[in-house]
């Protein structure tokens, strides 16, 4: 049955159903992205009550992200290309966040480095530093095998090929023995609703255990990664402490993260 709205003057001006609407609403959304919520109300000709109803609606299936005024679309992420492909992607932005999350490490910290393009550019920026640094990354491990202030302790276990890094029950058993004072690691999609996912079920398992040791827990991500959702949950946003990233992220989106008592860092 349509639900049909009238204005004050007795005008119809809504005669799609609540479903049909917040169906066009979302295709709206797939090319606009972000839309406020007099936007909504201009461009599908409803009342702002209305679209606020709407947004909501969509919002509580996990489709869009509301903001104060507005929303913008939750993507789902595509599956990450191997390591050695990602290299000079948003490679910029990287060097930035690298440097940035470099300095919030103290000298004599112990630091856990995940794997990924945006940790090794932290790494690159660790030199000279005394340093404990734990690692499952073997590109951060032939880096740092040479520098003379690491204290450098490597996790084993089964080897991601496409990562370069070591995952798994025994790189999970060595991490629980462990204790860092920040622990730095990348993610593949970050969604306020949805959380920390990935897209590899084994690599989560290894992820959710090195959230476990560090007293400061520092996420690496560059714009790609927000409003984004994978297969795998790994944490809520809120376990999180610091989110360090490059400008192109939608103010809102940091806003509503801030609204967690997140520290988030631009770079």
């Amino acid at each position: 049955m349509n639900l049909i709205e009238f204005d004050q003057k007795g005008m119809n001006i809504s005669p799609l159903s609540n479903i049909e609407r917040q169906k066009r609403l979302l295709q709206l959304f797939e090319k606009r992205e972000r839309m406020t919520v007099a936007e909504v109300c201009q461009l599908t000709n409803v009342s702002e009550a209305t679209a606020r109803r709407d947004l909501n609606a969509l919002a509580q299936e996990g489709k869009i992200q509301r903001f104060f005024g507005g929303a913008m679309i939750v993507r789902k992420a595509a599956p990450e290309e191997p390591i050695l492909r990602r290299t000079h992607d948003q490679e910029e932005e990287k060097e930035r966040i690298g440097k940035a999350a470099a300095a919030q490490v103290n000298h004599g910290d112990t630091v856990f480095l995940g794997s990924g393009t945006t940790v090794l550019q932290v790494a690159k920026n660790l030199v000279g530093r005394p340093l404990t640094v734990i690692t499952n990354s073997l590109p951060i491990i032939n880096l740092m095998v040479d520098w003379p202030d690491i204290n450098l302790i490597t996790i084993g276990g089964q080897f991601r090929a496409s990562e370069r890094s070591f995952i798994g029950h025994i790189a999970e058993q060595s991490l629980r023995d462990l204790r860092a004072d920040k622990v730095i690691i990348g993610i593949h999609a970050i969604s306020l609703e949805h959380g920390l996912t990935n897209d590899y079920l084994s690599e989560t398992m290894t992820d959710r255990t090195i959230l476990q040791i560090g007293q400061q827990v520092i996420v690496v991500a560059d714009h790609t990664k927000f409003g984004r959702v994978s297969t795998v949950h790994v944490a809520p946003v809120e376990k999180v402490h610091t989110i360090i990233t490059d400008s192109l992220v939608e103010k809102e989106y940091l806003d509503l993260l801030k609204e967690k008592q997140i520290e988030i860092i631009v770079a």
